[in-house]
């Protein structure tokens, strides 16, 4: 693991999120990520997906937020040592914030097991790089969308 980011100049804050008011910025980094990873999903999948961040998930997991120089640049949230979502701004994945996001939903929030997208192959390796293997696939997501799950699980 890539403990310390290379973020250039700039300071990277790992904190927990305030609730509401930390919302908007996290659905702006969740469309960028999903823009640059989730070329499988439908326009119309994306957008039910959107509308519901801030109403239905975001208050439904505990979202630790990464900052950089005091911005939100990504986020992960953990319900019941699942890790249900982990979102890092496009112009900032591969500078280590990701796995940073990661070692502490692990060690601060005992996270074990990660579903993701099977189309997701970057994700699918960002994950078993780390230490998660495969125990589980599913036909559908969590809605019963057409998009597989892979079931991983920390060794």
């Amino acid at each position: 693991m890539n403990e310390q980011p290379d973020l250039g100049a700039g300071e990277l804050r790992i904190r927990s999120s305030r609730g509401p008011e930390d919302f908007a910025p996290l659905v702006a980094i969740w469309r960028s990520a999903v823009d640059a990873t989730h070329d499988f999903l439908s326009e119309s999948d994306r957008s039910q997906i959107e509308s519901k961040l801030e109403s239905d998930y975001f208050p439904a997991v505990s979202l630790t937020i990464a900052e950089l120089n005091g911005r939100p640049v990504g986020f992960s949230g953990v319900l019941d040592g699942n890790l249900e979502m982990l979102f890092i701004d496009a112009e900032q994945r591969g500078t280590g914030i990701g796995t940073r996001l990661l070692s502490r939903a692990v060690n601060d929030h005992g996270v074990r097991n990660v579903d993701v997208n099977e189309q997701n192959r970057q994700a699918v390796e960002f994950y078993t790089r780390r230490g998660f293997h495969l125990v589980a696939r599913s036909e559908t997501d969590e809605a019963g969308r057409p998009y597989p799950l892979l079931h991983l699980q920390l060794s």
